[in-house]
């Protein structure tokens, strides 16, 4: 070769996480996370809007109720109504981080993938789940069973009881009205009992409504969900029902993004989960309190 033949130098090495797509991860997370999430079938979504940043507010406009009149001699008044607003602040700010090796590698198979996708999926789920299920304390006494002091102790013989009455709760309360279906998220203890109650209709034999995804079937009317976040305090368990008016939620995936690691060879991941709640219609839930050890 020649001193005058010119050189060509090598392409530069692509990033490893050259072939991440954040868009790709972010959608296939958000679609699992509306599939899978137990409690997000039980609330409602409609003033969802634009959430780009932790404290960013959702307006709910709730309706003022309309007075129904006797017609007489009298002329007709009429009625100011004046609609009230609440605001739903999204407080809720959680993210997870973590660091792989080599992501375009990861990107290619499509199974690890789906894997790490599966437990970011688990995670926010477990945080998000336990933090719907605490607006039991939005619960007003008249639609609880039980009680703090006296809590309900199940059995076999007796949960068709207790799941009538609290089914009764949210009846009393005009929150059934309108062709809602009502819930009621138990945990897997509560289950076995549930099982082995006759009077429990099983997924398998309801045919007149499709069920909720994941319900296992139906008691005193409501469909019947399983959370493993339903945990005890202070050794008693707060069984939340309801109808998906009583409590507004609004989230956002709002970030997946890559970053090279400085130190080591290897890629990072995290993502941002903004998400909030707010219990607007508070007759519309009801609860029972069960001992730990029922």
């Amino acid at each position: 070769m020649s001193e005058n033949t010119p050189t060509t130098s090598a392409a530069p090495a692509a990033n490893s996480y050259a072939a991440f797509i954040p868009e790709i991860w972010s959608k296939k997370l958000s679609t699992m996370l509306e599939k899978k999430c137990v409690m997000l079938q039980c609330v409602n979504r409609n003033y969802e809007g634009e959430i780009a940043a932790q404290g960013d507010k959702v307006k709910i406009i709730t309706p003022a109720q309309v007075a129904i009149s006797t017609l007489g001699t009298s002329a007709i008044t009429y009625d100011e109504l004046e609609p009230t607003s609440q605001e739903l602040v999204i407080d809720q700010q959680k993210f997870f981080a973590f660091k792989i090796n080599d992501i375009a590698a990861v990107q290619a198979n499509t199974s690890i993938m789906e894997a790490h996708l599966e437990n970011a999926r688990r995670a926010i789920e477990q945080v998000q789940d336990a933090y719907l299920l605490s607006q039991h304390t939005n619960v007003t006494t008249d639609n609880t069973v039980g009680s703090d002091a006296s809590p309900v102790s199940l059995d076999k013989t007796t949960i068709y009881k207790y799941f009538v009455e609290l089914a009764m709760k949210l009846k009393n309360s005009d929150a059934v009205s309108g062709g809602q279906r009502p819930w009621v998220v138990i945990n897997p203890l509560v289950e076995s009992y549930l099982l082995q109650s006759s009077e429990f209709i099983g997924a398998h034999n309801v045919a007149d409504q499709t069920l909720r995804e994941g319900a296992i079937g139906r008691i005193a009317g409501m469909d019947v969900l399983v959370s493993t976040n339903l945990t005890d305090t202070d050794d008693k368990y707060y069984i939340l029902a309801g109808t998906n008016e009583a409590i507004t939620f609004a989230s956002q995936l709002a970030k997946i993004e890559t970053l090279r690691d400085k130190d080591s060879f290897s890629d990072l991941v995290r993502g941002l989960y903004l998400y909030g709640a707010k219990t607007v219609q508070p007759k519309a839930l009801a609860k029972m309190v069960v001992t730990a050890g029922a």
